[in-house]
């Protein structure tokens, strides 16, 4: 029931901070903290629980795991798995949402128990989607985060809140029917094939081999969805307002944890759903994710609102982890996870930069900005290493990820390798250039502001120690992750059979019922 406890801490956390609201508007800021802390201290034990027990020659098995029966009916299972790529997707999970909730302390102010209840219903989406082992199941919390990012955004945003609400909705809402199809059109084929009518994600593995004249259309609806939430160029054009328009704290999520959605939707659903389509059309994704990270690094340098600067960044940032992605090989894939776990640490703490920024000058364009270094020492010298992490500094984690996707797509095509170093460069220049004109020179409008407090500074303190941290050792990452994507590259490989379940630690229940699931797809082959 662990699986389960990590869904309900954040959407029991919720509903009493919305109660509480009305009446207590500090009380429902504790309650969701707490709830936060509580979660992100129970993920962080399963991780400490897990430590040392991988190699990177063992097999992958689930970490834990639950499996119901949801909808027999349809074959639809309330199946929940984590293994190393979804621990470390939600330890992020909940390190974000814990912060973001502590640096919205003091700027909402109104409809403050909704605000919460909205925060972490998104933490609740966030943590089914990355558990999910059913496609019904992941789509249904790919549908639920949509709602209270929307309200986040619509509600507490700023100025054109209102266009990049719809905006956002329109975009992600698109691509999300394009995936329910291709979802549909895979649950068809299994059933026709073998009998067996399912939504179940190791049956349907090999689906796509029965029908390969429909295997690139069944793809596309995937790809658009997780491209969309990604987002990946030209699917992008959502981004910049809605993360321009939310609150600080929706930004964060934005930013930091959910366009992971998309990152994620490609490692675990699409390439092992449709091995063969996804390499023969790897050469079109992975020039689509060079062309995010050029196109990410120049709009960034031609903007003067500095939240807009931060979030077309972040199409560049993403552009590497759907070029990892694609290159598909051991260091690529490395990569693409600690990309990642970087960039939702660095985004989020930049947004939360901006952030403090606003509110102590009521104004985010950078030319209007300078000479800061004097005023608020220590907000300058956090800005300064937040933006080294993402220009990839060594030393910072932001650089492993980088390093080890351009060395394994340099494996695969070494002109896109070569391409993609150009952003690096350019993502020096905007982020000098963003310090530049916030902390250094003539402080032209005579700002007066106050430096971080406590709050604040311990809030950028938890971000900053990890960014390094795991810079200067980023194995915990690198060995967490090694043997789930060891587990997903054999799967690519195998032709049409389905693998076996992995092993299930005894503190669940065992799967009833579950036959080889091999079986159906090998009997209608003989």
């Amino acid at each position: 029931m662990i699986l389960n406890g990590l869904l309900l801490l954040p959407l029991l956390g919720g509903l009493m901070a919305w109660l509480a609201g009305a009446r207590h508007p500090k009380g429902c800021r504790w309650i969701s903290l707490i709830s936060l802390g509580v979660y992100f201290i129970a993920v962080m034990a399963l991780w400490a629980d897990d430590a040392g027990r991988f190699t990177l020659a063992a097999d992958p098995v689930w970490l834990l795991q639950f499996d119901h029966a949801w909808i027999p009916q349809i074959g639809a299972r309330y199946h929940l798995a984590l293994d190393g790529i979804s621990l470390l997707l939600l330890a992020l999970n909940g390190l974000l949402g814990f912060l973001a909730v502590a640096t919205s302390w003091q700027r909402i102010q109104e409809r403050v128990g909704f605000f919460h209840f909205n925060l972490l219903l998104v933490v609740t989406a966030m943590t089914g989607l990355f558990l999910s082992m059913d496609l019904l199941l992941f789509y249904c919390f790919w549908e639920i985060m949509l709602v209270p990012l929307c309200f986040l955004i619509g509600i507490w945003g700023h100025e054109r809140r209102k266009y990049a609400t719809f905006k956002f909705f329109l975009f992600t809402q698109a691509g999300g029917l394009l995936m329910l199809v291709a979802i549909l059109g895979l649950f068809f084929v299994h059933g026709r094939a073998t009998g067996v009518y399912t939504f179940e994600y190791e049956r349907l593995l090999g689906t796509a081999s029965l029908v390969p004249d429909w295997a690139p259309w069944l793809m596309m609806g995937f790809f658009m969805a997780f491209a969309v939430k990604l987002p990946a160029f030209p699917l992008h054009t959502w981004l910049p307002d809605a993360y321009t328009e939310a609150p600080t704290a929706g930004s964060v999520l934005l930013a930091g944890i959910v366009s992971k959605a998309g990152a994620y939707g490609f490692l675990r659903f699409l390439v092992p759903l449709f091995p063969r389509v996804a390499e023969s059309f790897s050469p079109v994704a992975m020039a689509l994710g060079v062309i995010g990270i050029l196109y990410g690094t120049v709009l960034a340098f031609a903007q003067s609102d500095m939240k807009r600067l931060v979030a077309y960044s972040s199409v560049s940032h993403m552009g590497f982890v759907l070029l990892g992605v694609f290159a598909w090989n051991d260091l690529a894939l490395q990569g693409a996870v600690v990309i990642m776990i970087a960039h939702g640490l660095s985004a989020g703490g930049l947004f939360m930069l901006v952030g403090d920024l606003h509110r102590r000058l009521g104004t985010r364009d950078l030319n209007r900005m300078g000479g800061l270094w004097t005023l608020a020492p220590k907000m300058s010298r956090v800005g300064l290493i937040l933006a080294l992490a993402s220009l990839g500094l060594p030393g910072l984690v932001n650089f492993v990820g980088e390093f080890l996707v351009l060395m394994g797509v340099y494996k695969v095509h070494q002109g896109m390798a070569m391409v993609a170093v150009i952003g690096l460069i350019l993502a020096l220049v905007y982020s000098l250039w963003m310090i530049q004109h916030i902390f250094t020179g003539e402080n032209r409008e005579g700002w007066r502001i106050a430096d971080y407090g406590g709050r604040e500074l311990t809030i950028m303190a938890v971000i900053v120690a990890c960014l390094i941290g795991l810079g200067m050792y980023p194995r915990p990452l690198l060995d967490e992750a090694q043997p789930s994507l060891t587990h997903l590259q054999r799967v690519t490989t195998e032709d049409a059979v389905l693998p076996q379940s992995p092993r299930v630690r005894t503190q669940n229940q065992p799967l009833e019922g579950h036959e080889d699931p091999a079986a159906d797809l090998l009997k209608w082959e003989r």
